[in-house]
Parts: structure tokens; sequence; C-alpha cells
């Protein structure tokens, strides 16, 4: 079941949801827009490995815009942060990105609950599109769980991105390795 707008506005006063910075108009029928922060990541080497701990590049997206390219792909990240306790959070890109061809994920659009954190976006594009910074990018759509959680996302020992940020997060594939490493 979707949350209807009426029924996230009472689990934000119940402090299930936290939505920061929040405003009513974003505030949708059945969802919540998020916008593009002001931070992009690239990755440094042109070849990635799954094992490896692939470090980033961090920019401020200028005021007159930054245009994507489709060779690449670009970590951002949202502006808002969000915090959701007893529901099952998915990102979705808007009608309107999608329309100009920027795809914000390609495989990480479910959240977990306990997830406390900016969200990061993988974002790719079809052709060259130029963006900016506060940009409405995405919406939250929020799923109701049936049943107890036995450990919510922000407090799994091995929960990767855990930790509050303002900046894209790279890819920690590597420490499922190490920890596989450690096992064997």
């Amino acid at each position: 079941m979707i949350l209807s707008d009426k029924q996230i506005l009472k689990e934000i006063e119940n402090k299930n949801i936290v939505i920061e910075p929040f405003s009513r108009d974003n505030l949708g029928t059945n969802s919540y827009d998020v916008h593009l922060g002001k931070w992009l990541g690239v990755y440094e080497n042109d070849i990635l490995d799954a094992r490896e701990h692939n470090k980033i590049s961090r920019f401020e997206i200028p005021d007159e815009g930054y245009t994507l390219l489709p060779s690449k792909l670009y970590l951002g990240v949202t502006e808002e942060y969000t915090e959701t306790h007893k529901h099952v959070p998915f990102l979705e890109g808007k009608s309107s990105v999608g329309r100009l061809g920027i795809d914000i994920h390609s495989t990480a659009g479910k959240g977990d609950a306990g997830f406390c954190n900016t969200w990061t976006l993988e974002i790719s594009v079809k052709q060259p599109v130029k963006i900016y910074a506060g940009m409405p990018v995405g919406q939250i759509i929020y799923f109701a769980i049936d049943g107890d959680i036995e450990v919510p996302y922000n407090t799994k020992k091995n929960a990767k991105y855990n930790e509050r940020t303002i900046y894209p997060v790279e890819s920690m594939m590597f420490k499922n390795f190490r920890r596989q490493d450690d096992r064997a």
C-alpha cells in the first residue's frame, strides 16, 4: 500500500518520516518531490573494479548550470535529507526529467526502513542536457510494511551508507568483497 498525502503528513507529525528541508508545496497526492543538490561526482578512473574502492572527484554545480554528457556516469545527491523509520521509501525520477532523457538511478530506487540520509543519484543521460542545482529531480513514494522490523538499516553494523552527508557517495561494493574474504 502506498501512503497518501494525508498519511505522509501524519507520519511526518509522528516522526516516522523526516524530510529536511520540508515544503508543503513539494507534497504530491501520494509522493514527495526531491531536488538535485549542488554537488556532483564522477569516478576518477575510466575502468571501475567492483573489488576496489573506486574514488570520485566531487564538484559544485555552477549557477549557470552544468551539461551532462552521455559518455559519463554522474553521481548526484538530493538536497533533502530523509529518514524513513516504519515504511519503505522508493525514489523515482519525475516524468519531466525522464522526458529530457535523464535517468536518476539505474538500480538503487528502493531504500530500506531505517534509511536516514540524503539520496545518492546514479545519473545518466541519452543526449547532452544542462542541469541546475535545486531543480526537481525525483519523487519519493512510501510503502507500508506488513510486520515488525527486526533490524532497521540505520542500526545495521554492516550498513555501508549510514554516514550523514551532503555529497554523493561512491559505490561501497568493495566492502562486500572484504567481508567475504574475512569469512574465508
